[in-house]
């Protein structure tokens, strides 16, 4: 089932008319520490509010547990209602809860992060992080509709926007360089916010068009993980030094290291190739990395969910909007794109 997908920037009217379209039982809204306020300022009648940590550390089983406790002790039924309200954490952790709860009752995303709208609040991504690995638990269950709206982006911290950003960017190069070059020409510091709910609506149209033909990522939908390989090992391994670092800087960096891999394997345009990086590198910095890495970060990426056998597997690009999936590299490939990768962010 596709998500019902609306763009506005009338969020409580919205979403009161899709709460009274699916006519649920109960309504329960989720909210992390920092999205509890914009969750009561929106207006539903009757909802319970269930609250849990912010930070992508506690997208965990603990909070899952919270999240199914606070559920069942507020009588929530099959015709209940989750109303997911945050980021890309909420919604993640918050469509699994849903989704298992009773083998299943509706929700509805309302992103209020960058990351959020353009990423993981649309294509029916669920699940939690387990044992330091990045999604690890997850499921496909698509939410019932989903809200985007531009209007809470003037308040996000711009490391948040930035982290949004980077899956703009990394839609863009899957479709092609006219988005991709209005995107790295942007002016990040202040924006217009119906421009950018129209800059938003381009970005999740790509997404949509792809998960449309391939819901269950069994082929084309695999060209969203660009980026993602190299980037969930990034992620993980602060994680596992207890640094961790946005999704959308992770997948920043990774985009850089695999379209290096993309020159190396098909001739990626390296014109494009030091356009991303520059643009990355005075935007997001760099993840400091040394050679002595290299084998912890090979090891997360054998891990990753797109690896059958215990390969690093990559989504990688000839041109833009050109991607080939289930690219299997060497390790001595990824680390010499690793050297390249520290060169071009100046490390």
């Amino acid at each position: 089932m596709n998500s019902n997908v609306i763009f506005s920037n009338d969020v409580p009217s919205r979403l009161l008319q899709a709460i009274n379209d699916l006519k649920p039982g109960r309504v329960f809204i989720l909210a992390d520490n920092n999205t509890a306020a914009i969750a009561r300022q929106l207006g539903i009648p009757s909802a319970s509010l269930i609250t849990i940590s912010d930070g992508d550390d506690h997208k965990n089983l603990d909070s899952l547990t919270h999240i199914w406790s606070e559920l069942q002790a507020g009588g929530a039924t099959r015709h209940s209602l989750l109303v997911c309200v945050g980021g890309g954490m909420v919604t993640d952790i918050g469509g699994f809860a849903a989704d298992t709860f009773k083998r299943g009752i509706p929700f509805i995303n309302v992103p209020t992060s960058l990351l959020g709208a353009v990423d993981a609040a649309v294509g029916g991504k669920t699940g939690f992080n387990f044992h330091n690995l990045k999604n690890e638990i997850g499921a496909f269950a698509p939410a019932h509709t989903v809200i985007i709206s531009s209007c809470f982006l003037t308040s996000l911290p711009h490391t948040e926007f930035l982290s949004g950003f980077a899956e703009m960017i990394k839609h863009a190069l899957l479709s092609g360089e006219p988005q991709l070059s209005e995107l790295l020409n942007a002016n990040l510091a202040s924006f217009d916010p119906e421009h950018m709910l129209q800059l938003i609506r381009a970005s999740v149209t790509v997404k949509q068009q792809i998960v449309s033909q391939d819901p269950t990522e069994t082929g084309l939908r695999k060209a969203l993980n660009l980026g993602h390989t190299v980037g969930h090992a990034f992620e993980s391994f602060a994680l596992s030094r207890g640094k961790p670092v946005p999704h959308g800087y992770a997948v920043a960096w990774g985009l850089v290291t695999e379209l290096v891999l993309s020159h190396m394997r098909f001739g990626f345009p390296t014109t494009i190739l030091h356009q991303v990086a520059d643009f990355i590198s005075h935007n997001y910095g760099p993840f400091l990395i040394t050679c002595d890495d290299y084998d912890s970060l090979l090891q997360l990426m054998t891990h990753d969910k797109k690896s059958l056998y215990g390969e690093i597997n990559c989504t990688l690009l000839s041109q833009c909007g050109q991607p080939h999936t289930d690219v299997t590299l060497s390790p001595d490939e990824v680390s010499a794109a690793l050297d390249i990768y520290r060169d071009l962010l100046h490390i």
